[in-house]
């Protein structure tokens, strides 16, 4: 890698493309990562607008200046890295600097790597490249595990502190109860180990939507039929009948999906209209054009209510890892979970308001029936 510089009026040496860079057509300054370049002599000869953004230093003030001025990083001890380090001075097999947390003036923190460019193997440093990056993604992925760490211990915590409590008297008082109590006291252990259960099958899914493992087992799958089903069990809940209306379009193509999975989608869809909206909660399912590229037929399911919807400051965030609506209660990863397997069919998923001015949910999937169906 080459890197050339030169002069603008006043003899200040300005920023130019490395070599290599150069010949592809492309700009530091394009670069999504910070890059800083010093010659042989450790004086700086390449600073890019992300580095300036990163660092908030003018490439003007860094351009000629040695390394360790324009670039002042110290470790989370305190110490001077270049001082530490001694890129030019140290050991002559050294070839690079593994990526690590550095500190800015100031205290704040960048992920920096580097890269000694030799002439020869144990020959000196031609040139010293460095990447800086920001650490505010790293940071937010960090804050959302802490986030799902701490939702599920407090999750986890009231069932099975309920369970213990319940347990541990029936076992010293066993005989002190009568059997409409001990009935009480284990169908709310019961009731509690299924919300454990329940939490521990969405954290599973939460691990295989982010690492891309959410399998699917597609199978013909009567939408309509799946949906009265739902119904039919809040109805026997004590959900009066009346109170969902179910439309299904005729004729509807055939879905291949994985049951299972679209029965968790429709209960999170209908279990959000029943506890946060109001009135009549409507099902439409349709035929419609298909969110898959190279397929005509999709299916889409509506579901909506009367309630006062979703505000639209935070419908954007509908989708996302613990939202919650109004209503405090559930974990707030149902919505995310169903927009993952939503995706993983091929589907896409929207959140607007319905007609009657409370939330629509509407997932659209192909039908992805077998080649040899075709």
């Amino acid at each position: 890698m080459s890197v050339g510089t030169s002069s603008a009026p006043g003899g200040r040496d300005v920023r130019r493309p490395p070599g290599d860079l150069a010949e592809l057509g492309i700009d530091p300054d394009e670069l999504p990562d910070g890059l800083v370049v010093a010659d042989e002599r450790g004086r700086v000869i390449c600073f890019n607008a992300a580095a300036e953004r990163i660092t908030a230093t003018r490439a003007a003030d860094a351009l000629g200046q040695r390394l360790e001025k324009a670039l002042p990083l110290e470790d989370l001890e305190g110490r001077r890295w270049w001082q530490l380090t001694d890129p030019y001075g140290g050991l002559a097999i050294r070839v690079r600097q593994p990526e690590r947390n550095l500190l800015l003036p100031g205290g704040r923190e960048v992920l920096v790597s580097a890269k000694y460019v030799r002439g020869e193997p144990t020959g000196p440093v031609r040139r010293l490249v460095v990447t800086l990056r920001d650490t505010e993604a790293r940071r937010r992925t960090e804050r959302s595990h802490a986030e799902l760490i701490a939702t599920v211990a407090h999750e986890l915590r009231s069932p099975l502190t309920s369970v213990k409590g319940f347990t541990a008297t029936l076992l010293a008082k066993w005989e002190r109860f009568t059997d409409d109590q001990k009935r009480l006291m284990l169908e709310t252990v019961d009731a509690d180990a299924d919300r454990v259960t329940r939490l521990i099958a969405e954290l599973l899914d939460i691990s295989r939507i982010d690492s891309g493992r959410l399998e699917v087992r597609r199978q013909p799958v009567d939408i309509g039929a799946a949906v009265g089903r739902h119904i039919q069990a809040y109805v026997a809940a004590g959900q009066p009948a009346d109170r969902f209306l179910l439309r299904i379009e005729q004729p509807l193509p055939m879905l291949w999906a994985d049951p299972d999975k679209i029965d968790q989608v429709l209960s999170n869809l209908l279990e959000n209209a029943v506890r946060h909206g109001e009135g009549t909660v409507t099902i439409d399912i349709t035929a419609t054009a298909s969110p898959r590229e190279g397929e005509d037929t999709g299916t889409s399911v509506t579901v909506s209510d009367e309630g006062p919807g979703i505000p639209e400051e935070s419908m954007n965030r509908v989708f996302t890892r613990f939202w919650r609506g109004s209503k405090r209660g559930g974990t707030g990863l149902g919505l995310y979970i169903v927009k993952g397997i939503v995706e993983a069919h091929g589907g896409t998923i929207t959140v607007g308001r319905a007609p009657g001015g409370g939330a629509r949910f509407r997932f659209t999937l192909p039908v992805a029936a077998p080649a040899y169906l075709s």
